[in-house]
């Protein structure tokens, strides 16, 4: 029976990418996060199709079409709860996924595979950024109306991508249209890069927690990994569930439940979670065009992993990389005012020194080495 199952076309390429493929021996649960990333790709697209059944996409609707998608669906809440909570949990498992592969460098030595995981990324932000406008409340709207205000700064071609983007002179029905159209489409567009990026992987073979690429044993990934990715679902879907089912609305803002209203700002303008770092950084640079290319830079730094031999040099920048998000994530909560704007400026100076002080460092090192050689 195994030999016929092996002799099939399609059958035979799931067979040597999900049981087959060779694992190396070594890889402990921080490998679990790019499986778990999928599970929640597919939650995100199974139920994002149910709620876009009842929700309507109209300025005057919108809002309402999400209430009554909460209080009339059968168990539309809980479909409503997996979409939003879900997004949460799909950044921070892909961040995890993210900072595991900066601990171990993996990019370093599997570009097409860490490229194409940084396309995942920020095709999630700008999904995640567009879903997070459909709802329709205060945070929705005055959020929209800021972040695409952003695009007027670029040279040239910034107002017509703005006025394209918005359909008309303002933040309207017609942007709250394109935002629905292709914040449903974009998840499709991510599934696909997902599966480019599995293709890379599998072909260059996966990274081990002690970095040797050809010295290390490896095994089928069917049974032994499947069931330690199993483990990781029932860890992860635990607290999943206990967000869902006790505190559903922890990880959001109240002001989204206020329907949209262009004649009132709300106090302070806070996003999502998952935006707060980008957001603190934004809005520490005076100039629009600057903190654009603040907040863009800061996002591409995922596409350039810095490989070093040194495992001091690796594990500082490691620590120093993580310490820098989760202070930007609480300052960008924080009101737009003095002191906590000049503190995110302080650490995005010192950030930048010491980001060229250790590049500096790698690179003299290198080149001191290769001179000897």
């Amino acid at each position: 029976m195994l030999k016929l199952m092996r002799t099939k076309g399609t059958l035979n390429l799931l067979m040597n990418h999900l049981v087959y493929y060779p694992t190396p021996i070594n890889i402990h649960l921080a490998w679990n996060f790019g499986f778990l990333s999928g599970i929640f790709l597919g939650i995100q697209i199974l139920s994002g199709i149910l709620l876009a059944m009842h929700y309507t996409p109209h300025v005057e609707y919108a809002f309402s079409s999400v209430e009554h998608i909460m209080r009339d669906v059968n168990d539309g809440w809980l479909i409503r709860y997996m979409h939003s909570n879900g997004a949460s949990f799909f950044f921070i498992v892909v961040w995890i996924h993210i900072f595991r592969g900066f601990f171990y460098e993996s990019g370093a030595t599997r570009p097409f595979v860490w490229l194409t995981g940084f396309l995942i990324f920020f095709l999630m932000i700008a999904t995640a950024f567009m879903g997070y406008v459909l709802p329709w409340g205060q945070m929705s709207f005055w959020g929209a109306t800021v972040i695409t205000n952003l695009l007027t700064a670029i040279p040239v071609v910034g107002q017509e991508i703005t006025l394209w983007l918005w359909g008309g002179f303002s933040v309207d029905n017609p942007t709250l249209n394109r935002f629905f159209s292709l914040h449903f489409l974009m998840p499709f567009v991510i599934a696909a890069v997902a599966l480019a990026h599995l293709h890379f992987l599998h072909l260059a073979g996966s990274s081990n927690a002690v970095m040797a690429e050809k010295t290390v044993d490896k095994i089928v990934f069917t049974p032994y990994f499947l069931l330690k990715d199993l483990k990781g679902i029932l860890l992860v879907g635990g607290a999943f569930a206990f967000i869902i089912f006790f505190y559903p609305n922890v990880l959001g803002h109240p002001d989204n439940y206020i329907p949209a209203n262009s004649l009132v700002t709300p106090a302070s303008l806070v996003p999502e979670w998952y935006f707060l770092p980008y957001y603190a950084i934004l809005r520490c640079v005076p100039n629009k065009l600057g903190g654009l290319a603040a907040m863009f830079a800061a996002i591409i730094l995922f596409a350039a992993p810095i490989y070093s031999k040194s495992y001091l040099t690796r594990y500082c920048g490691f620590f120093i990389d993580v310490m820098i998000w989760l202070n930007l994530t609480h300052w960008g909560h924080m009101p737009a005012m003095s002191p906590y704007v000049d503190i995110v400026q302080n650490q995005i100076l010192l950030t930048t020194l010491l980001l060229t002080t250790i590049i500096g460092f790698i690179t003299i090192t290198h080149i001191s080495i290769n001179n000897k050689k």
